[in-house]
């Protein structure tokens, strides 16, 4: 009975990692994006 603990413990722990590993790998981009810039509206068109 205690190695399906042990089975379940160490499937439970590998989840964990893996779940983990693939939220925090990878870099973070070092430069914030860049936010398009839209031409100012022409008032004079009524």
């Amino acid at each position: 009975m205690w190695l399906l603990f042990v089975e379940a413990g160490i499937a439970l722990g590998l989840l964990v990692f893996i779940v983990w590993w693939t939220m925090f790998s990878g870099q973070k981009p070092k430069h914030p994006p860049t936010q398009k810039v839209l031409p100012p509206k022409d008032d004079a068109i009524e």
